[in-house]
C-alpha cells in the first residue's frame, strides 16, 4: 500500500468538496442550525398549559382554588366558561391544553367534611404530554387540599415521619435539554457521515470519473481509504464544533473525559462510514442513494432511545436495538457529556460499537472492492 497515493487522493478529495459552494453551508452552517432547532424544539418540558375553567360552585372555597390555579407559572387561564360543552369545544379546537370543571356542591362538601371532586379534562392526543399536564395538576391539588385540610381540623399529630429528601444527580434541574442536545449531537455526527460519503462516491460515478480512479495505480484498499479518511477528518471537526456550541450555547455541562468522546467518535463512524460506503454501491445516482439514506436513517433514530426509552418498547424490539449503532453511541455521549463516566463503565458500548462497526465496514468493502472488478 501507497500512503503516498491515498495522501493525494485524500488532497483531490477535499478540493473538490470545499470547490463546489454549496457544500460550504452544509459542512458549517447546517449542522450548527439543525442543533439549535433540534436543541430548543426536542422538549419534554411543560411550561405553559392554557387552560378553560368553569366555576359553577362560585364560593370562596371555589376562588381559592382558582387563585391556586392562576398563580402557578406553568398554568396559564384563558377563558372562563359556564356551559361544560363550551370547554369541549376548546378542546376539540386545541386553544386549551386543559379544561377544569368545579362542581356546584363544591363548598358544600368540604364544609361537611366529605370528599369534593374537580373535573380535570385534557387532550389525550399527545399521550406524553397529557400524562405530564395531570401530573402538574394532581400536584397543585394535593398541595391546596393539604392547606385546606390544616386550616379545617388544626390538630398537631405526633407520631413519626418519614423525612424524603430527593437529590437527582447529573440533571438537578431536570432539564430536558442535557438529555436531549448530547443526543442530538450523536445524530448529527450520523447524518453527515452517511449523507457525505453516500453521495460522494456516488458523485464520481454520475461524473464519470469513478472509471478514472479504477484505470489509476490505485489499489481498492488506497482507493477506499482515500474515499473515507476526508469523511472521518470532517466528522471528527463537525464534532468539535457542535460539542463547543452545546458546551457554551446551550450551557451542557461537558465533565467527562474529552479524548475518551472522540475516541468513541472514531469506533461510531465504522458503522456509519461502513453503511455509507454500502449505500454507494447500491446507488446509481445520488437521488437513490438520498432515498437509501432514509432507509437506515429513521430506524436507527428510532430505535436508538434518542425520543422514546427502550425500555418502553416490546421486547422483540428491545433485542433489535442492540444492532443500532446510535443506541451504543447515544449511551457514551451522554454517559461523558453528564456524568463523566470512564471507559471502565463504558466498555460494553464501545465493544458493540466495535463489533457491529467491523462487521459493517468489512462487508460494505468487500462488495465495493467487488464492484470495482
Amino acid at each position: 500500500m501507497s500512503w503516498l497515493r491515498v495522501r493525494e487522493l485524500v488532497r483531490k478529495e477535499f478540493i473538490q468538496l470545499f470547490r463546489d459552494r454549496k457544500n460550504r453551508p452544509m459542512l458549517i452552517i447546517a449542522p450548527l442550525i439543525q442543533l439549535i432547532v433540534f436543541g430548543y424544539v426536542v422538549s419534554t418540558d411543560v411550561r405553559d398549559i392554557r387552560v378553560g375553567l368553569m366555576d359553577q360552585c362560585r364560593t370562596s372555597e371555589s376562588r381559592r382554588l382558582i387563585d391556586a390555579i392562576n398563580g402557578n407559572r406553568t398554568f396559564r387561564i384563558l377563558h372562563f366558561g359556564a356551559d361544560p360543552r363550551e370547554l369541549d369545544a376548546l378542546l376539540l379546537k386545541r386553544r386549551i391544553d386543559m379544561g377544569i370543571r368545579i362542581p356546584p356542591d363544591f363548598s358544600a362538601r368540604i364544609r361537611k367534611g366529605q370528599t369534593a371532586s374537580v373535573q380535570i379534562l385534557v387532550d389525550g392526543s399527545m399521550s406524553n404530554m397529557a400524562a405530564v399536564r395531570i401530573s402538574y395538576v394532581t400536584v397543585l391539588l394535593d398541595r391546596f387540599n393539604g392547606q385546606l385540610l390544616r386550616e379545617l381540623y388544626p390538630l398537631r399529630l405526633n407520631y413519626g415521619e418519614i423525612d424524603g429528601r430527593i437529590r437527582t444527580w447529573y440533571n438537578p434541574n431536570l432539564d430536558s435539554q442535557y438529555f436531549f442536545v448530547p443526543g442530538v449531537v450523536a445524530v448529527l455526527v450520523m447524518l453527515l457521515s452517511l449523507l457525505l460519503t453516500s453521495m460522494a462516491i456516488v458523485r464520481e460515478k454520475e461524473a464519470g470519473t469513478m472509471e478514472q480512479l479504477i484505470v489509476t495505480p490505485l489499489k481498492p484498499a488506497e482507493l477506499i481509504l482515500g474515499k473515507i479518511i476526508p469523511f472521518i477528518l470532517i466528522a471528527q471537526g463537525q464534532m468539535v464544533m457542535v460539542v463547543l456550541f452545546a458546551i457554551f450555547w446551550f450551557q451542557i455541562p461537558m465533565v467527562g473525559s474529552v479524548p475518551l468522546l472522540f475516541a468513541a467518535t472514531c469506533v461510531f463512524l465504522l458503522s456509519t462510514l461502513g453503511i455509507g460506503l454500502f449505500i454507494s454501491t447500491v446507488s446509481r445516482t445520488q437521488q437513490q442513494a438520498m432515498m437509501t439514506n432514509f432507509f437506515f436513517i429513521m430506524p436507527f433514530i428510532m430505535l436508538s432511545g434518542f425520543v422514546f426509552p427502550v425500555n418502553n418498547m416490546p421486547l422483540v424490539v428491545q433485542w433489535l436495538t442492540y444492532l443500532d449503532p446510535l443506541r451504543h453511541f447515544l449511551v457514551i455521549i451522554r454517559g461523558i457529556f453528564l456524568k463523566g463516566t470512564g471507559f471502565y463503565v463504558l466498555w460494553p458500548q464501545f465493544l458493540m460499537l466495535a463489533a457491529l462497526g467491523g462487521i459493517v465496514f468489512a462487508a460494505s468493502v468487500v462488495r465495493f472492492q467487488k464492484r470495482l472488478d
